[in-house]
């Protein structure tokens, strides 16, 4: 009888753990937590490290991580925002001493936005660990590129750790053109390109859109990859990527409303929920308001200090899979000085107009002034996603969400 209450103990605990033991081995796990698929590439070498605030494993610092284990980092590497991510946005960050290691911090976001050989010369192996948010106009990829060049220039390899992509789980948006490349997108890819920073790296390596330096053309790329990821996960981050990205509401508006820095109207800086308060003194058809300020992170953007009138989205989800055109339209539709809604260049030429290069062309601007349809713009779109949707195929390195 003892031995049956025993094994009927035994048998209720293993009915209420294994529910919790299946969740930690399907939790989602960013590359850096593989520390035995790169620790061995790293040992007694020199390493230059781009990171910032995001590269943590179980809520410790990857730099701690590799320090603990007697890793030698030579030089860190940033990129916008800085190592703690609270510079504001487009602020140049200087080089500095980091005062808790003694190790050299080089800033790729001011002088210059990749290391030179000088930087380069006592590092044996780069290793990049940073968090993106899956759109074209945030900067990382642009670092992430800048960084793979200077590499394969100074014949450097390279480890990079993967980090799932909180936007992921879908393509959408107009394919950035040609004339429109700039800090805010430098390569033909959507607006939510659907890639990891691993898997974008595959493509900027296999598509040739590296620029070649120096006559070198051969990049040693080791990428760690995500564990228990697919493009269906919805996976939250726990540290802000950015200092106006600071909740997931946000990040996922964040492909839609990052448009409205193109705009005269505010898209929230300024407050504790930027790109999801929108807005304007002029508007009159809404009913909520706010008044933006400087705060860590945000020190000066537009309207700080004047009431705006508009719309306050951190408490709705954007639509399913999809930009939300429709709301830009909205917005554009409910400011009384159309001529005024777009910030103009002194130039006045359609690459230099700040929306179109979120927007990747001169296209969309014409489609809000002409009172476009969303079916309209959409359609508009059709032609270059697809073809960007065949090559994004080639270079995945999890299941897909179609």
């Amino acid at each position: 009888m003892k031995k049956i209450k025993a094994l009927l103990v035994c048998l209720f605990f293993w009915v209420i753990m294994t529910p919790c033991i299946a969740q930690k081995n399907t939790a989602i796990l960013p590359g850096a937590y593989q520390t035995e698929k790169y620790f061995p590439l790293l040992k007694g070498k020199s390493v230059g490290l781009f990171t910032n605030q995001t590269a943590t494993i179980n809520k410790k610092h990857l730099i701690d991580t590799l320090l603990s284990a007697g890793i030698h980092i030579q030089k860190i590497f940033t990129p916008e925002h800085g190592l703690r991510g609270t510079a504001d946005a487009g602020e140049k960050v200087s080089d500095e001493i980091d005062s808790k290691t003694g190790i050299k911090i080089v800033s790729l976001y001011g002088k210059k936005n990749a290391p030179d050989a000088n930087d380069l010369n006592d590092i044996d192996i780069l290793l990049f660990d940073i968090q993106d948010v899956g759109t074209r106009f945030y900067t990382y990829i642009n670092s992430l590129q800048y960084f793979m060049e200077a590499a394969m220039a100074n014949h450097k390899p390279l480890v990079l750790l993967d980090r799932p992509n909180p936007n992921g789980f879908y393509v959408d948006g107009p394919v950035l053109e040609a004339p429109f490349a700039s800090g805010v997108g430098k390569n033909a890819i959507p607006i939510v390109y659907g890639l990891t920073m691993g898997e974008y790296a595959q493509l900027l390596k296999g598509e040739q859109w590296l620029k070649v330096l120096e006559g070198n053309n051969q990049l040693t790329l080791t990428i760690i990859p995500n564990k228990n990821y697919t493009h269906k996960s919805k996976y939250t981050i726990d540290v802000a990527p950015s200092p106006n990205l600071s909740s997931m509401n946000a990040i996922y508006w964040y492909p839609t409303t990052c448009l409205i820095e193109g705009t005269v109207m505010s898209e929230g800086r300024g407050t504790e929920h930027a790109f999801a308060y929108i807005g304007h003194p002029s508007i009159t058809n809404q009913s909520f308001s706010f008044t933006p300020a400087p705060r860590i992170g945000a020190m000066s953007s537009k309207l700080y200090g004047q009431k705006c009138i508009g719309w306050d989205l951190s408490q709705k989800n954007p639509p399913s899979n999809k930009i939300d055109i429709a709301l830009i339209i909205e917005m554009y539709q409910s400011f009384p000085q159309k001529d005024s809604f777009f910030i103009h260049p002194k130039s006045g030429a359609p690459t230099a107009f700040f929306f179109n290069k979120l927007a990747g062309n001169a296209s969309l601007m014409e489609q809000l002034k002409t009172g476009a349809s969303e079916a309209t713009i959409r359609k508009s779109w059709e032609p270059a996603l697809t073809q960007f949707k065949t090559i994004r195929k080639k270079y995945l390195l999890y299941p897909d969400f179609e």
